[in-house]
Protein backbone atom coordinates (compact mmCIF):
# COMPACT_ATOMS: atom_id res chain seq x y z
CA UNK A 1 0.00 0.00 0.00
CA UNK A 2 1.27 3.40 -0.69
CA UNK A 3 0.64 6.98 0.07
CA UNK A 4 1.51 6.11 3.64
CA UNK A 5 1.83 8.71 6.37
CA UNK A 6 4.44 9.46 8.96
CA UNK A 7 3.84 7.19 11.96
CA UNK A 8 5.96 5.15 14.35
CA UNK A 9 8.38 2.67 12.74
CA UNK A 10 6.87 -0.60 11.64
CA UNK A 11 8.11 -4.14 12.10
CA UNK A 12 8.22 -5.64 8.62
CA UNK A 13 7.65 -9.30 7.91
CA UNK A 14 10.01 -11.37 5.77
CA UNK A 15 8.71 -11.99 2.24
CA UNK A 16 7.03 -15.33 1.67
CA UNK A 17 6.51 -17.33 -1.48
CA UNK A 18 3.24 -18.80 -2.57
CA UNK A 19 1.15 -19.97 -5.48
CA UNK A 20 -1.06 -17.90 -7.70
CA UNK A 21 -4.39 -17.20 -5.96
CA UNK A 22 -7.84 -17.92 -7.30
CA UNK A 23 -9.71 -14.68 -6.72
CA UNK A 24 -13.46 -14.63 -6.72
CA UNK A 25 -14.34 -12.30 -9.59
CA UNK A 26 -17.35 -10.03 -9.29
CA UNK A 27 -19.67 -8.89 -12.03
CA UNK A 28 -19.20 -8.31 -15.78
CA UNK A 29 -16.04 -7.15 -17.39
CA UNK A 30 -17.08 -3.53 -17.90
CA UNK A 31 -15.14 -2.42 -14.82
CA UNK A 32 -12.31 -4.91 -15.32
CA UNK A 33 -10.52 -2.65 -17.79
CA UNK A 34 -7.09 -1.30 -16.96
CA UNK A 35 -7.23 0.79 -13.80
CA UNK A 36 -3.52 1.26 -13.34
CA UNK A 37 -2.09 3.79 -15.76
CA UNK A 38 1.25 5.36 -16.37
CA UNK A 39 1.26 9.10 -16.83
CA UNK A 40 2.06 10.28 -20.37
CA UNK A 41 5.73 11.05 -20.25
CA UNK A 42 6.76 10.82 -23.89
CA UNK A 43 10.09 12.47 -24.68
CA UNK A 44 10.28 15.33 -27.11
CA UNK A 45 12.21 14.51 -30.31
CA UNK A 46 14.66 17.33 -29.79
CA UNK A 47 15.82 16.06 -26.42
CA UNK A 48 15.23 12.33 -26.79
CA UNK A 49 18.91 11.47 -27.17
CA UNK A 50 20.43 13.82 -24.61
CA UNK A 51 20.40 13.79 -20.82
CA UNK A 52 22.29 15.76 -18.19
CA UNK A 53 26.00 15.90 -18.93
CA UNK A 54 28.97 15.78 -16.59
CA UNK A 55 29.63 13.59 -13.54
CA UNK A 56 26.68 11.48 -12.33
CA UNK A 57 24.62 12.87 -9.47
CA UNK A 58 24.86 10.57 -6.44
CA UNK A 59 21.60 9.98 -4.56
CA UNK A 60 20.74 7.80 -1.57
CA UNK A 61 17.73 5.72 -2.55
CA UNK A 62 15.63 4.20 0.25
CA UNK A 63 13.55 1.30 -1.11
CA UNK A 64 10.46 0.16 0.73
CA UNK A 65 10.61 -3.39 2.04
CA UNK A 66 7.14 -4.69 1.15
CA UNK A 67 5.02 -2.78 -1.37
CA UNK A 68 4.81 -5.17 -4.30
CA UNK A 69 4.36 -5.02 -7.18
CA UNK A 70 5.82 -1.50 -7.04
CA UNK A 71 8.83 -1.89 -4.72
CA UNK A 72 9.75 -4.78 -2.43
CA UNK A 73 12.58 -7.01 -1.22
CA UNK A 74 12.29 -10.57 -2.51
CA UNK A 75 13.21 -13.71 -0.59
CA UNK A 76 16.78 -13.50 -1.94
CA UNK A 77 17.24 -9.97 -0.60
CA UNK A 78 16.97 -8.34 -4.06
CA UNK A 79 14.90 -5.16 -4.47
CA UNK A 80 12.38 -5.57 -7.28
CA UNK A 81 9.20 -4.04 -8.64
CA UNK A 82 7.85 -1.62 -11.22
CA UNK A 83 9.23 1.43 -9.44
CA UNK A 84 12.67 -0.16 -9.05
CA UNK A 85 12.87 -1.08 -12.73
CA UNK A 86 11.60 2.32 -13.82
CA UNK A 87 14.05 4.12 -11.55
CA UNK A 88 16.95 2.02 -12.85
CA UNK A 89 15.91 2.81 -16.43
CA UNK A 90 15.46 6.55 -15.96
CA UNK A 91 18.65 6.85 -13.89
CA UNK A 92 20.64 6.28 -17.06
CA UNK A 93 18.82 9.10 -18.86
CA UNK A 94 19.01 11.36 -15.79
CA UNK A 95 22.70 10.62 -15.15
CA UNK A 96 21.97 9.48 -11.59
CA UNK A 97 24.18 7.19 -9.52
CA UNK A 98 21.99 5.31 -7.01
CA UNK A 99 23.31 4.40 -3.59
CA UNK A 100 20.96 1.64 -2.43
CA UNK A 101 20.07 1.85 1.25
CA UNK A 102 18.72 -1.21 3.11
CA UNK A 103 15.00 -1.86 2.44
CA UNK A 104 12.80 -0.71 5.32
CA UNK A 105 9.12 -0.08 6.10
CA UNK A 106 7.90 3.22 4.71
CA UNK A 107 7.36 4.86 8.10
CA UNK A 108 11.03 4.35 8.93
CA UNK A 109 12.03 5.73 5.53
CA UNK A 110 9.91 8.85 6.00
CA UNK A 111 11.39 9.41 9.45
CA UNK A 112 14.88 9.07 7.96
CA UNK A 113 13.97 11.59 5.26
CA UNK A 114 12.99 14.09 7.93
CA UNK A 115 16.44 13.64 9.42
CA UNK A 116 18.02 14.18 5.99
CA UNK A 117 19.38 10.64 5.81
CA UNK A 118 17.83 9.69 2.46
CA UNK A 119 17.55 11.59 -0.82
CA UNK A 120 15.06 9.58 -2.87
CA UNK A 121 11.91 7.52 -2.20
CA UNK A 122 9.73 5.75 -4.77
CA UNK A 123 6.05 4.78 -5.09
CA UNK A 124 4.86 7.62 -2.89
CA UNK A 125 1.58 9.50 -2.86
CA UNK A 126 1.97 13.25 -2.31
CA UNK A 127 0.29 14.58 0.84
CA UNK A 128 0.43 18.01 2.50
CA UNK A 129 2.28 16.56 5.48
CA UNK A 130 4.96 14.97 3.33
CA UNK A 131 5.26 18.08 1.19
CA UNK A 132 6.77 19.86 4.19
CA UNK A 133 9.93 17.80 3.68
CA UNK A 134 9.65 16.23 0.23
CA UNK A 135 9.19 17.31 -3.35
CA UNK A 136 7.43 15.05 -5.85
CA UNK A 137 7.74 14.23 -9.52
CA UNK A 138 4.76 13.82 -11.78
CA UNK A 139 2.86 10.59 -11.09
CA UNK A 140 4.07 7.62 -13.11
CA UNK A 141 1.29 5.21 -12.03
CA UNK A 142 -2.15 5.44 -10.48
CA UNK A 143 -3.88 2.69 -8.52
CA UNK A 144 -7.27 2.70 -6.73
CA UNK A 145 -7.94 1.52 -3.21
CA UNK A 146 -10.58 -1.22 -3.02
CA UNK A 147 -12.63 -3.13 -0.47
CA UNK A 148 -11.68 -6.80 -0.05
CA UNK A 149 -13.79 -9.45 1.70
CA UNK A 150 -14.14 -13.21 1.82
CA UNK A 151 -16.32 -14.61 -1.00
CA UNK A 152 -19.88 -13.36 -0.80
CA UNK A 153 -22.84 -13.02 -3.10
CA UNK A 154 -23.31 -9.44 -1.93
CA UNK A 155 -21.66 -6.28 -3.21
CA UNK A 156 -20.99 -4.42 0.06
CA UNK A 157 -19.56 -0.97 0.55
CA UNK A 158 -17.80 0.42 3.61
CA UNK A 159 -21.15 1.73 4.83
CA UNK A 160 -22.11 -1.91 5.46
CA UNK A 161 -19.24 -2.35 7.94
CA UNK A 162 -20.26 0.11 10.63
CA UNK A 163 -19.16 -1.26 13.99
CA UNK A 164 -17.27 -4.11 12.33
CA UNK A 165 -13.46 -4.54 12.15
CA UNK A 166 -11.81 -3.58 8.85
CA UNK A 167 -8.05 -3.70 8.33
CA UNK A 168 -6.11 -0.80 6.80
CA UNK A 169 -2.39 -0.10 6.57
CA UNK A 170 -1.02 1.82 9.53
CA UNK A 171 0.08 5.26 8.38
CA UNK A 172 -1.05 4.72 4.79
CA UNK A 173 -2.66 7.77 3.19
CA UNK A 174 -5.86 5.79 2.69
CA UNK A 175 -6.07 5.23 6.46
CA UNK A 176 -6.64 8.90 7.19
CA UNK A 177 -9.15 9.12 4.34
CA UNK A 178 -11.05 6.03 5.48
CA UNK A 179 -11.14 6.98 9.16
CA UNK A 180 -12.44 10.45 8.35
CA UNK A 181 -15.04 9.38 5.79
CA UNK A 182 -16.21 6.22 7.60
CA UNK A 183 -15.80 6.94 11.32
CA UNK A 184 -18.37 4.30 12.34
CA UNK A 185 -16.16 1.49 11.01
CA UNK A 186 -13.99 -0.25 13.59
CA UNK A 187 -10.65 0.37 11.89
CA UNK A 188 -7.81 -2.06 12.65
CA UNK A 189 -4.35 -0.75 11.78
CA UNK A 190 -1.96 -3.35 10.33
CA UNK A 191 1.68 -3.16 9.33
CA UNK A 192 1.04 -3.99 5.68
CA UNK A 193 -1.48 -5.48 3.27
CA UNK A 194 -0.16 -9.00 3.81
CA UNK A 195 -1.04 -8.80 7.51
CA UNK A 196 -4.47 -7.44 6.65
CA UNK A 197 -5.23 -10.31 4.27
CA UNK A 198 -3.98 -12.84 6.79
CA UNK A 199 -6.31 -11.39 9.42
CA UNK A 200 -9.19 -11.56 6.94
CA UNK A 201 -8.48 -15.22 6.20
CA UNK A 202 -8.39 -16.00 9.93
CA UNK A 203 -11.66 -14.16 10.55
CA UNK A 204 -10.04 -11.52 12.73
CA UNK A 205 -11.38 -8.71 10.52
CA UNK A 206 -14.44 -8.52 8.29
CA UNK A 207 -12.74 -6.76 5.38
CA UNK A 208 -9.55 -5.08 4.20
CA UNK A 209 -8.96 -1.78 2.46
CA UNK A 210 -5.91 -1.84 0.19
CA UNK A 211 -4.82 -0.86 -3.30
CA UNK A 212 -5.93 -3.32 -5.95
CA UNK A 213 -2.48 -4.13 -7.37
CA UNK A 214 -1.04 -4.79 -3.92
CA UNK A 215 -3.95 -7.09 -3.04
CA UNK A 216 -3.38 -9.28 -6.08
CA UNK A 217 0.39 -9.24 -5.62
CA UNK A 218 0.34 -10.14 -1.91
CA UNK A 219 -2.23 -12.90 -2.36
CA UNK A 220 -0.21 -14.33 -5.23
CA UNK A 221 3.03 -14.20 -3.28
CA UNK A 222 1.67 -15.68 -0.07
CA UNK A 223 -0.49 -18.31 -1.72
CA UNK A 224 -3.68 -16.80 -0.32
CA UNK A 225 -6.94 -17.38 -2.14
CA UNK A 226 -10.72 -17.08 -1.90
CA UNK A 227 -10.87 -13.32 -1.57
CA UNK A 228 -13.32 -11.08 -3.36
CA UNK A 229 -12.30 -7.65 -4.61
CA UNK A 230 -15.13 -5.14 -4.61
CA UNK A 231 -15.48 -1.68 -6.09
CA UNK A 232 -13.14 1.20 -5.27
CA UNK A 233 -13.76 3.28 -2.16
CA UNK A 234 -13.25 6.64 -3.84
CA UNK A 235 -9.53 6.94 -3.13
CA UNK A 236 -6.60 6.54 -5.50
CA UNK A 237 -2.83 6.47 -5.20
CA UNK A 238 -1.03 8.60 -7.79
CA UNK A 239 2.48 7.23 -7.27
CA UNK A 240 5.49 9.50 -7.68
CA UNK A 241 9.19 9.62 -6.91
CA UNK A 242 9.89 11.82 -3.89
CA UNK A 243 13.08 13.72 -3.09
CA UNK A 244 14.26 16.02 -0.33
CA UNK A 245 13.04 19.57 -0.89
CA UNK A 246 16.53 20.72 -0.01
CA UNK A 247 17.75 18.84 -3.11
CA UNK A 248 15.76 20.29 -6.03
CA UNK A 249 18.58 19.18 -8.34
CA UNK A 250 17.50 15.57 -7.75
CA UNK A 251 13.92 16.44 -8.67
CA UNK A 252 15.06 18.09 -11.89
CA UNK A 253 17.10 15.02 -12.84
CA UNK A 254 14.18 12.69 -12.09
CA UNK A 255 11.80 14.73 -14.23
CA UNK A 256 14.34 14.75 -17.04
CA UNK A 257 14.74 10.98 -16.78
CA UNK A 258 10.98 10.44 -16.83
CA UNK A 259 10.67 12.68 -19.87
CA UNK A 260 13.40 10.87 -21.77
CA UNK A 261 12.37 7.33 -20.87
CA UNK A 262 11.00 5.80 -24.10
CA UNK A 263 7.30 5.06 -24.18
CA UNK A 264 7.86 1.50 -25.37
CA UNK A 265 10.10 0.80 -22.38
CA UNK A 266 7.53 2.18 -19.94
CA UNK A 267 4.80 0.05 -21.47
CA UNK A 268 6.97 -3.06 -21.25
CA UNK A 269 7.55 -2.44 -17.54
CA UNK A 270 3.87 -1.80 -17.00
CA UNK A 271 2.86 -5.06 -18.65
CA UNK A 272 5.50 -6.99 -16.74
CA UNK A 273 4.42 -5.82 -13.30
CA UNK A 274 0.77 -4.79 -13.56
CA UNK A 275 -0.82 -7.12 -16.09
CA UNK A 276 -3.17 -9.49 -14.32
CA UNK A 277 -3.24 -7.33 -11.19
CA UNK A 278 -5.72 -4.77 -12.48
CA UNK A 279 -8.95 -6.56 -11.68
CA UNK A 280 -11.21 -4.68 -9.36
CA UNK A 281 -14.67 -5.66 -8.33
CA UNK A 282 -17.96 -4.64 -9.73
CA UNK A 283 -19.38 -1.29 -8.75
CA UNK A 284 -22.82 -2.01 -7.27
CA UNK A 285 -24.20 0.80 -9.43
CA UNK A 286 -23.13 -1.16 -12.51
CA UNK A 287 -25.55 -3.96 -11.69
CA UNK A 288 -28.46 -1.53 -11.66
CA UNK A 289 -27.30 0.06 -14.89
CA UNK A 290 -27.13 -3.36 -16.51
CA UNK A 291 -30.59 -4.25 -15.22
CA UNK A 292 -31.98 -0.93 -16.41
CA UNK A 293 -30.42 -1.41 -19.83
CA UNK A 294 -31.86 -4.92 -20.07
CA UNK A 295 -35.31 -3.67 -19.08
CA UNK A 296 -35.20 -0.84 -21.61
CA UNK A 297 -34.12 -3.25 -24.33
CA UNK A 298 -37.01 -5.57 -23.45
CA UNK A 299 -39.45 -2.65 -23.57
CA UNK A 300 -38.08 -1.63 -26.95
CA UNK A 301 -38.59 -5.13 -28.32
CA UNK A 302 -42.11 -5.23 -26.88
CA UNK A 303 -42.88 -1.85 -28.43
CA UNK A 304 -41.72 -3.03 -31.85
CA UNK A 305 -43.83 -6.17 -31.51
CA UNK A 306 -46.95 -4.14 -30.61
CA UNK A 307 -46.34 -1.74 -33.51
CA UNK A 308 -45.94 -4.63 -35.94
CA UNK A 309 -49.13 -6.29 -34.65
CA UNK A 310 -51.14 -3.07 -34.98
CA UNK A 311 -49.84 -2.51 -38.49
CA UNK A 312 -50.77 -6.07 -39.42
CA UNK A 313 -54.27 -5.65 -37.98
CA UNK A 314 -54.68 -2.35 -39.83
CA UNK A 315 -53.77 -3.98 -43.16
CA UNK A 316 -56.13 -6.88 -42.41
CA UNK A 317 -59.05 -4.55 -41.62
CA UNK A 318 -58.43 -2.52 -44.78
CA UNK A 319 -58.53 -5.72 -46.83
Amino acid sequence: MQGKGEQAPLVSKAPLRGVRPRFARAGPALLAAAVLTLAPLAPTPAAADHGPQGPPLKVRFAPEKDYGPFIYEDSDGVVRGLSMDMLAALAEHANLQLEMLPPRPLNEILAAAQRGEVDLISSLRPTPERAKVLGFTRAYATVPAVLVTLPTGQQPTLLDFQGRPVAVGRGYAVEAFAREKYPAVQWVSVNDDAEGLQKLRLGQVSAVVADVASVHFVADRLGLDAFKVHAGIGFEYPLSFAFLKSRPDIGERLEEGLRLLPEAQRQTLRRQWLEGRQQRGEDPRARWLIRLGTALAALAVLGLAVAWWRQRESVHDAG
